[in-house]
């Protein structure tokens, strides 16, 4: 069962640090939060999954779940396990930067065709720049994407990009969760 005290404890923990740090938006910040430190350790990985998967079957249960590969790809496969668990089974894919070169060629990798409809997952969200990358490719694969879901929203303006192309966004945490305001 999900627990979201728990999972702010854990970020808080062994993610969010303190200090100068350039996103990957370009954005100066004065904190900075390592999602894969939650993802790819036992406990987030389960929390995270137990969350995102409550936010999913709470509404019309897409297909599929994925995003930008490398951040992403512990999410998803956390995830799709839990599904498993659960037995309300949900396939993952994954996002890749660039074209593999050889076989097929393709920005999206898992079992999902054209067609399909899926949610794009993100560690933390700030402006959804990676997210809307995410789903520009899927879209092009022919994937309909139905929202996005993220642990944390930095409330730096990707929820008000998400709605502006219309898709549904929920994060488990926000930067409020910890004590820190948006920037105004």
């Amino acid at each position: 069962m999900y627990d979201k005290q728990t999972l702010i404890e854990l970020v808080r923990e062994k993610a969010l640090r303190f200090g100068d740090f350039t996103l990957v938006s370009g954005k100066k910040a004065t904190y900075y939060l390592d999602g894969k430190q939650v993802t790819l350790d036992p406990a987030g990985a389960r929390l995270v999954a137990e969350g995102l998967l409550d936010i999913i079957t709470a509404g019309e249960m897409p297909s599929a779940v994925g995003g930008m590969s490398i951040g992403a790809d512990p999410i998803t496969s956390a995830v799709v396990t839990m599904s498993a668990v659960r037995n309300t089974p949900i396939v993952g894919f994954m996002v890749r930067k660039q074209a593999k070169g050889h076989g097929t060629n393709q920005y999206i990798e898992g079992p999902v065709k054209p067609g399909d409809t899926a949610v794009i997952v993100e560690d933390v969200v700030t402006t959804g720049g990676s997210s809307l990358e995410a789903i520009e490719r899927a879209e092009a694969f022919g994937l309909k994407i139905v929202g996005v879901l993220a642990i944390i929203d930095r409330m730096e303006g990707g929820a008000e990009a998400f709605a502006a192309r219309g898709y549904k966004f929920a994060s488990l945490l926000t930067i409020r969760d910890f004590g820190i305001d948006p920037p105004a």
